[in-house]
């Protein structure tokens, strides 16, 4: 055995030769798993039930081979028994090979195995002691003895060797140390099915795979599962042990979805299903079939569903969001929920999270103290990291916490969540669309008061939500009729039960969606391109003065509504027909949230500001005659009688006026010392 391994690595001279040059930068030699199963089987069997003998032999016989120099000595010199490691890779995903984090268990213990997971924490790169110095207490004596440490707590020698005696005292500056690290991986959201919890396991690494990933990474780790004895005194006499991965090699895994198994069969059903021509009508029946109406809610949520093109980059490198984030507002009981339930059931990949259980370091990223590292501080990713290429779908938006919400700004636009807490800075990928749901903040729906004052949600965080849409409880007696029927179809016969299902089967769709986000990169045509590019500069055009009826970021919310349009049918190309069908639903959504019936123009304002342009010009009148008032008195003040005086020649009714007033106030422009008295605020 040792001969066969000897001979295997001597074919790899080439790369033990760019190994040598690069230590101690470079420590590990790279070994395809499956390359050495080729060159013999015999070894691979070893490796993997034998994993510790067979791995100490590679690393002898490497550090054997290769020739390291120390090239700070003058002329350099040899090192002998330099720290090299074997790392082994690309383990096969059949066999018993690849294991699913949810099924490692006893059989697989000091066994060599592979896992794939999304890292959600990770631990301070703590220094671990690789060989201990021990003097002996003897003061006859004082031996110093070398002790390796293989162990979770440091193990002394048995006894002296020169004394015989075993008293020893643990010599900190002598002792070898090396840098080790604990991750925690959980299974990727993509195998979970309904509610099920993902399973998560430890993860302990040494050396040069210290400090290679953060939290929200997704990767393949090769290791030997171990066991972890109880911590002493709490658990001492347990017969319960802890297992963890010793890493040997860790590797990022860029793909989503791949773990979604696609047959062949589903395949050509995928594409059977992408060329019929009600493909359309049949992905939006097949999104919470048991609501009835919301089609244009449904058509949405599909679009959001797959996603706009993926890996769009700006000349200077910067990421362009293929995401889309979707708010729903509404009265209370109009299935706002159901919709973002049923979401969570049928995305490849998504978290389910509300406003009231989720807090900004749990929906981004957190740092905490851990526990096994003795007080020492991990980053533990949250629910926009995990569900990284899928879904977080945020009910009870409004109930969050404005700290918390306020987490989310780069999140949503940036893609990307920084932190800096704990003295760790990190920057964490969070490509995650968002779905969320809102109440109105005083109970019902209001359709003549501005979007914005009904919900306490920042304009800033609005204006990152591609598509608002107001659900309101409308009393329509028909409309009425129609929901009942549909209702009471699920508590009757077995044949109007069927009437309820979708017409694309839910497992089916989930392949659907992942094979499209997988494979799908739709480039949008010129056609389509200036189709957008005049729907935008009408928009512009519409409104008045100061008024803009959309922004770049609407633009750019089109193009997206526009690429997943041509995703849903499989499509390479972005078409008119895709082009129409996002301008159809943005001007749906404009219709219902940006409308200003005081001035009879689309204003965008309502929404992602917080004073609507028809507001801020009654503002900008006040203000103007507060300030004439305060110029002509000797006194520096504005009578509240002569202000709303003036108002009332300006066409503003009194009441409009005192409004504004308190509006200035509350933006500190000015200040009532008296009663019926203002002044303007010196800055």
């Amino acid at each position: 055995m040792k001969e066969s391994i000897a001979k295997f690595l001597s074919s790899k001279s080439e790369q033990i030769a760019e190994l040598s040059g690069n230590y101690p930068d470079s420590k590990s030699l790279k070994i395809d798993f499956t390359e050495l199963e080729r060159y013999d089987s015999k070894i691979t069997d070893k490796l993997m039930d034998e994993p510790d003998d067979t791995i100490a032999i590679f690393n002898q016989l490497l550090r054997e081979i290769a020739e390291v120099y120390d090239k700070r000595k003058k002329p350099p010199e040899k090192i002998e028994n330099p720290t090299l490691y074997t790392r082994f890779f690309n383990l096969p995903k059949e066999g018993g090979y690849s294991i699913p984090v949810r099924d490692i268990n006893s059989d697989y213990i000091d066994k060599l195995i592979a896992v794939d997971g999304i890292v959600n924490k990770i631990s301070d790169v703590l220094p671990k002691v690789s060989v201990g110095a021990f003097i002996c207490n003897n003061p006859n004596c004082k031996q110093i003895m070398m002790e390796p440490q293989n162990k979770r707590f440091i193990q002394s020698p048995l006894k002296c060797s020169n004394c015989g005696k075993h008293d020893f005292r643990f010599d900190i500056d002598r002792s070898v140390f090396i840098d080790t690290q604990k991750l925690e991986i959980q299974e990727s959201l993509e195998l979970l099915k309904g509610g099920e919890q993902a399973r998560r396991i430890e993860i302990w690494c040494e050396e040069d795979l210290t400090n290679i990933v953060t939290a929200g990474d997704k990767i393949t780790v090769t290791g030997v599962l171990r066991l972890k004895p109880p911590k002493r005194g709490s658990f001492e006499g347990s017969a319960v042990y802890y297992k963890f991965i010793e890493a040997n090699h860790i590797e990022p895994i860029e793909r989503e979805f791949e773990e979604i198994e696609i047959t062949k069969k589903e395949e050509k059903q995928i594409k059977k299903l992408a060329s019929d021509p009600g493909i359309y009508d049949m992905v939006i029946d097949s999104i919470a079939p048991g609501i009835y109406g919301y089609r244009e809610v449904k058509e949405a949520i599909a679009l959001q569903l797959f996603g706009g093109r993926v890996g769009k980059k700006m000349p200077d490198g910067t990421s362009i969001r293929s995401d889309m984030h979707i708010l729903l507002i509404g009265d209370p009981g109009v299935a706002k929920s159901r919709i973002l339930q049923y979401v969570d059931q049928i995305a490849p990949k998504s978290l389910y999270v509300t406003g009231k259980g989720a807090t900004g370091a749990g929906l981004t990223a957190t740092a905490e103290r851990d526990e096994f590292e003795e007080g020492a501080w991990t980053l533990k990713a949250g629910a926009l990291v995990l569900a990284g290429g899928g879904i977080a779908a945020i009910d009870e938006f409004d109930k969050m916490d404005k700290e918390d919400r306020s987490a989310m700004h780069e999140a949503m636009e940036q893609q990307t969540i920084s932190v800096a807490k704990a003295g760790i800075v990190a920057k964490f990928k969070a490509n995650t669309s968002v779905l969320a749901a809102s109440n109105p903040k005083f109970g019902r729906f209001d359709t003549y008061k501005p979007l914005g004052e009904q919900f306490d949600i920042p304009p800033t965080l609005l204006s990152r939500f591609d598509l608002i849409f107001p659900i309101r409880d409308v009393l329509d007696k028909e409309l009425d009729r129609k929901i009942a029927e549909h209702m009471l179809k699920i508590h009757k016969t077995e044949k109007e039960v069927k009437e309820l299902e979708p017409p694309v089967p839910a497992e089916l769709f989930r392949k659907y969606i992942a094979y499209s986000r997988l494979h799908m990169r739709p480039i949008l045509t010129d056609d389509a391109a200036e189709k957008l590019k005049e729907y935008y500069i009408k928009l512009r055009s519409i409104g008045k003065g100061s008024t803009a009826a959309a922004t770049p970021r609407q633009l750019e919310a089109l193009v997206r509504l526009s690429e997943a349009s041509a995703k849903i049918r499989l499509s390479d190309s972005v078409t008119i027909s895709d082009a129409e069908r996002a301008i159809r639903l943005t001007d749906f959504v404009l219709k219902e949230i940006a409308y200003d019936e005081s001035t009879g123009v689309f204003d965008i304002d309502r929404v992602v500001t917080e004073y609507p342009k028809s507001i801020r010009d009654k503002i900008r009148v006040v203000e103007d005659i507060v300030r004439e008032l305060v110029g002509e008195n000797e006194k520096g003040e504005a009578l509240l009688g002569d202000i709303l005086t003036k108002a009332e020649e300006k066409e503003l009714d009194r009441f409009e006026a005192e409004r504004m007033l308190n509006e200035l106030k509350k933006k500190g422009e000015i200040y009532e010392p008296r009663t019926g008295r203002y002044k303007i605020t010196e800055m």
